[in-house]
């Protein structure tokens, strides 16, 4: 059922793209359900700047070109799905590790544009992890500073970003106030960048149910 939504929400999610844009693409299953979908509309498009290797390479199977983020002065729209979004269109992501580079695509984008199915749409964040990506030099002096603000870590085994990092999962985090934590995160030496998406959030949230798409716009 949840494939089937993805398709719905990734294929509504074209008619936010201007005509000859580049636009920032992010990764997850949600967006390669909308990889497949932008091939329809390929032509119509200059290119793609993308946040992960995986992306990229679903990207060049369909020959769309690919552009470097510090080619291009402007970038009209960041497409990306997410772990969990609130009603404020503040997200957790980064389930699939590439966190650090989806922030700076979204960041440089004028407009965020998140597209997820119904399960990922909550009032709080609930006992998802906090995806951190650190360098390797500073895994256990974060994964302390983590415990100390009352979580635990677990490290993902035989994973390296593209960014030649680790990943650390923290848990049991208090979230009433994730920009806070974001903010306090982010501040630790060691840490690259962290899956909370609440100082950059989305503009537009697009989520998919069995018979309709909701539009949320802040």
């Amino acid at each position: 059922m949840f494939d089937t939504l993805k398709k719905s929400v990734a294929k509504y999610a074209l008619s936010y793209i201007k005509k000859n844009s580049i636009i920032g693409i992010g990764s997850g299953s949600t967006i390669e359900f909308f990889i497949k979908e932008l091939y329809t509309i390929f032509s119509n498009i200059q290119g793609v700047v993308v946040s992960s290797k995986k992306s990229e390479k679903l990207l060049k199977k369909i020959n769309i070109p690919i552009y470097d983020l510090n080619s291009i002065q402007n970038l009209d729209i960041y497409i990306d799905s997410a772990d969990q979004v609130n009603s404020s269109l503040e997200m957790i992501k980064g389930g699939g590790g590439a966190l650090t580079r989806e922030k700076i695509i979204a960041s440089a984008a004028k407009r965020f544009l998140c597209i997820i199915d119904k399960s990922k749409y909550v009032n709080t964040f609930n006992n998802f992890p906090i995806p951190i990506e650190v360098i390797p030099m500073s895994l256990m002096f974060v994964s302390r500073e983590i415990l100390k603000m009352g979580g635990f870590v677990k490290y993902r085994k035989n994973f390296i970003t593209d960014n030649g990092n680790y990943i650390i999962d923290a848990y049991n985090l208090n979230v009433i106030y994730p920009t806070n934590l974001e903010k306090i995160i982010n501040n630790i030496p060691g840490v690259v960048s962290v899956g909370l998406f609440c100082i950059r959030k989305a503009d537009t949230l697009l989520i998919s149910y069995s018979n309709y798409v909701r539009t949320i716009i802040l």
